[in-house]
C-alpha cells in the first residue's frame, strides 16, 4: 500500500510526521492518531482518558481491512476521538511494545496476531484486548463501535472493575515476562539432539511436509536443526523429511514460481493457497535452507529455488544503497493475491503455443482455476513424466518453462504492484546477509557476496550508533535503539561474512557488538539476554524471548554466535555465557523442540566439537576455499584469508602459527580439539582431513 493513500481527510493527523510506511498509511484517517510518544502518553494522563493502542504492519492484510472498515469511518472515528487517546504502532519498528501486548493477548484470548487492538489505562496497563474487530457485530465477534462505547463507559463509571482487570494483566505479564519455563540450569545430555529430533518428527505432516495442518508456516529453524540432527547421528529420516518438506514447499503456491521468493504462510495444509504477503525474514531463512540442502544433495532443483529467492530479493527488495526492504503486501488494488493470480486465457495468450500444454500440465493450470476462478501456479507434474508424455528431454522442458516464467514475470510487472514496505530493519537485514552468504558459498556467484558486503556497509554507515551500538530501523532517519535481535542477527551476519572473506574488520566489529550486547542486555541473575537494552524506554515490563518460531530468537542466535566467537578469540567469557544459556534452555528445548529449533542447532554446535578450517590464499581466487564453501559442514568454524592480510589477524588465537613464509601456493589447516593438521595443499588432502 502506498504512503498516504487514504486521503479522505484534507488535514492529516500527527502520523504525517512519522517515517514508518505503516503509520503514514493512517495519516489521513479521521482518527486523531498519535505515534507512541511521551506527548500521547502525557495527554492520556492529563485528560484521564484510556488509550486505544493499535499495532500492525504495512503488509498486514487484516490490518488494512480493519482500517478500511473502522479507522476510515467518520462515525467510528468520532467515538474514538471523543473517548480515547489513539496510538498507532508499527510492530516492526517497536517489537518491544508489540511483544508485551501480544503476551497479554495470548493470555486473555488464547491467541494473538495483527492487527492487535489493546485498551490501556493511562499508565499503559491493558484492561481489554483482542485482534481484528469488525465494524459491525458478525460471526460471534462484537462490533468495534459497540466495544468502544462499552469500554469508554466502563472506564468512566466502573473504574474499579477496569483497575482490577488491568492489575490481573500486569501480574500475569510480570510472571510471563520470560517465555522460558525452566528456572534452573541443567547439565547438557548428549542424547538431547536425537530425542528432540524424534519428538519433532512426531509433529510432522508426512503427507504434505512441514508441521501441523493449516495455516502452515515454513518453520525454517526446525528444518535446519533436523539437518544438523542428521549430521550428528547419521539417521537419514531426519534429512529425508527436510528434503520432502522442501520439495512440497517448492511445488506449492506459497512459492512464487514466476517472480521467486516465498509468501509468509499457506492458508491450507498442502501449501497451495498462500497468504500472499512476502516477508524478508522468511526468504532469508529459506535461502539458507535451500543452500544447505543443495550442498547435501547437489540436486539442481534446489539450486534453482535458491537462485530465484536471491534474484527476487535483488530485483524487488533491495534499495539503491544496498540494504533490504522489509516486506511486500498481500493486497493490490484492494484484493488479496490479485497480483499473483492468472486466468487460463491470459496464460494461453502469453505462453508460446508449443509450450503451453506442457506448462499447464506442469503447474496445474485449468480453465476453472484453483482459487476463485483463477490459477495459483503450483507444480503438479514432474519433469520426468512430462518428458515421457511429450517426448522431449527434461533439459528442453526446463529451458522452455523457465523462459515462459520469465515472460510472465515481465507481463506481471505491468500490473499494479502490491506495496513494498521500504523500511530497513537491522535484524532482518542481518538474516538476509547470511542468506546471500549461504548462496555465495554453494554457487561461487560473486554478486551474492558483493550484495552481502554492500548491505553490511549500509548498516555500518547508517545504523551504527555511538561506536559499538546499533539502531533498529532506517527509514529516511535512524532513531530507535536496537533490540537483542538486531545485535544477534547482525553479529551472525558479520561472522558468516568473515568465514568466507576473512577481513579483520568483520571479526572486529562482531566482537565489539557482542561486548556491547553483553553490557546492555545480559541478565546476571538468570544468565540470558533481555530483549531490550538497559537504557531503553522503560515500559511496564522488560521481556525476554527464547522461542524460535517464524524468526529465531535473539537468545538462540546469540548462543551460536558466542560459541563461534570463542573459537576465533579463545575468550572464555563468550563460551561460559553460551554454556549458561544452553544449560538454562536445554530442558525446555528437549520437551518442546518445535519452539527451539535454532537453540537446538546451537546445542549441536556445542556437542559436535567444531572443526576449525583455515585457508590461506593468494589473490582473490581459492580452489581450496571454493571446495570448502560447497561442503555441508554445519560444525565448521572457517576462515579464508589472503596471506597479505594474515598479519592483521594474528592477534586472535585462531590464526596463531598459521603462516608459512615464502610459500607461493595456497594452503589450509584443519584443527580439532586443539590439534592441527600439517599444511594442506590439495583438495584431496583437505577432503581427507575433513572426513
Amino acid at each position: 500500500m502506498d504512503d498516504n493513500q487514504n486521503k479522505g481527510q484534507e488535514r492529516p493527523n500527527s502520523l504525517i510526521n512519522e517515517s514508518s510506511p505503516y503509520l503514514l498509511q493512517h495519516a489521513y484517517n479521521p482518527v486523531e492518531w498519535y505515534g507512541w510518544s511521551k506527548d500521547a502518553l502525557a495527554r492520556s494522563k492529563k485528560e484521564d482518558k484510556p488509550i486505544f493502542l493499535s499495532i500492525g504492519y504495512s503488509s498486514c492484510h487484516w490490518c488494512h481491512v480493519m482500517a478500511h472498515e473502522s479507522f476510515e469511518d467518520n462515525d467510528i472515528a468520532k467515538i474514538m476521538n471523543e473517548n480515547y487517546v489513539n496510538i498507532k504502532v508499527d510492530r516492526e519498528e517497536r517489537p518491544d511494545i508489540d511483544d508485551i501486548y501480544q503476551r497479554a493477548c495470548q493470555m486473555y484470548t488464547g491467541n494473538g496476531g495483527w492487527p492487535l487492538s489493546v485498551f490501556l489505562t493511562p499508565d499503559q496497563r491493558p484492561f481489554y484486548i483482542g485482534t481484528y474487530f469488525p465494524k459491525e457485530s458478525r460471526h460471534g465477534l462484537p462490533g468495534f463501535g459497540t466495544i468502544l462505547l462499552r469500554l469508554a463507559d466502563g472506564y468512566k463509571n466502573r473504574r474499579n472493575e477496569v483497575n482490577s482487570s488491568s492489575q490481573e494483566f500486569i501480574t500475569a505479564l510480570r510472571e510471563s515476562s520470560t517465555d522460558i519455563v525452566s528456572d534452573n540450569e541443567s547439565e547438557l545430555e548428549k542424547t538431547i539432539l536425537n530425542e528432540a529430533a524424534v519428538t519433532l518428527l512426531q509433529l510432522a505432516d508426512n503427507l504434505y511436509g512441514g508441521f501441523g495442518n493449516a495455516p502452515k508456516f515454513p518453520n525454517a529453524s526446525n528444518l535446519l536443526f533436523l539437518l544438523r540432527a542428521f549430521d550428528y547421528s547419521g539417521i537419514t529420516k531426519y534429512r529425508d523429511f527436510v528434503l520432502f518438506t522442501a520439495d512440497k514447499m517448492d511445488s506449492g503456491g506459497i512459492h512464487d514460481h514466476v517472480g521467486g521468493g516465498f509468501a509468509r504462510y499457506s492458508t491450507d495444509q498442502r501449501w497451495l493457497v498462500p497468504h500472499f504477503e512476502k516477508m524478508l525474514y522468511d526468504n532469508a531463512l529459506l535461502s539458507v535452507l535451500y543452500s544447505e540442502i543443495y550442498a547435501i544433495t547437489l540436486n539442481p532443483n534446489y539450486l534453482n529455488v535458491l537462485q530465484k529467492i536471491l534474484r527476487y530479493v535483488q530485483r524487488e527488495m533491495t534499495s539503491n544503497d544496498g540494504a533490504f526492504y522489509s516486506s511486500q503486501d498481500a493486497d493490490s488494488e484492494g484484493e488479496e493475491g490479485k497480483y499473483y493470480l492468472w486466468s487460463y486465457k491470459e496464460l494461453e495468450k502469453s505462453i508460446d503455443r508449443e509450450v503451453f500444454e506442457i506448462f499447464a500440465n506442469r503447474f496445474g493450470v485449468t480453465q476453472g482455476g484453483n482459487f476463485e476462478g483463477k490459477n495459483i501456479l503450483n507444480k503438479q507434474s514432474s519433469l520426468q513424466k512430462l518428458s515421457e508424455r511429450y517426448s522431449k528431454t527434461e533439459e528442453w522442458i526446463t529451458d522452455k518453462i523457465e523462459s515462459s516464467l520469465e515472460e510472465l514475470y515481465q507481463i506481471r510487472l505491468n500490473r499494479i504492484k502490491p506495496g513494498t514496505d521500504r523500511k530497513i530493519l537491522t535484524s532482518w537485514n542481518g538474516l538476509m546477509i547470511s542468506g546471500f552468504i549461504s548462496g555465495y558459498k554453494v554457487t561461487g556467484n560473486l554478486s551474492y557476496l558483493e550484495t552481502a558486503q554492500k548491505a553490511v556497509r549500509f548498516i555500518e554507515n547508517n545504523l551504527r550508533n555511538r561506536g559499538d551500538r546499533l539502531n533498529r530501523v532506517f527509514n529516511k532517519v535512524s532513531k530507535i535503539s536496537g533490540y537483542l535481535d538486531d545485535y544477534a542477527f547482525y553479529i551472525e551476519a558479520l561472522i558468516n561474512l568473515f568465514s568466507v572473506e576473512s577481513k579483520s574488520y568483520y571479526l572486529q566489529r562482531a566482537i565489539e557488538y557482542t561486548n556491547s550486547m553483553i553490557e546492555h542486555f545480559w541478565d546476571d541473575e538468570t544468565n540470558d539476554f533481555f530483549f531490550t537494552p538497559d537504557d531503553n524506554e522503560k515500559l511496564i515490563v522488560r521481556t525476554k524471548n527464547h522461542y524460535d518460531l517464524a524468526i529465531p530468537s535473539g537468545n538462540s542466535v546469540a548462543t551460536s554466535n558466542l560459541i563461534k566467537l570463542y573459537y576465533y578469540t579463545q575468550n572464555e567469557d563468550f563460551l561460559a555465557k553460551a554454556d549458561q544459556m544452553i544449560r538454562r534452555m536445554s530442558r525446555p528445548a528437549s520437551g518442546n523442540p518445535f519452539g527451539f529449533g535454532q537453540l537446538l542447532s546451537a546445542i549441536y554446535l556445542r556437542l559436535k566439537t567444531p572443526l576449525e578450517i583455515s585457508i590461506i590464499k593468494h589473490g582473490t581466487h581459492s580452489d581450496l576455499g571454493s571446495y570448502l564453501n560447497r561442503k555441508f559442514l554445519p560444525n565448521a568454524i572457517t576462515a579464508i584469508v589472503n596471506k597479505s592480510e594474515l598479519s592483521e589477524l594474528e592477534a586472535y588465537p585462531y590464526f596463531k602459527e598459521k603462516s608459512i613464509s615464502n610459500n607461493e601456493k595456497e594452503f589450509a589447516f584443519v584443527c580439532k580439539n586443539f590439534s592441527c593438521s600439517l599444511p594442506i595443499n590439495t583438495i584431496n588432502e583437505l577432503e581427507k582431513n575433513i572426513s
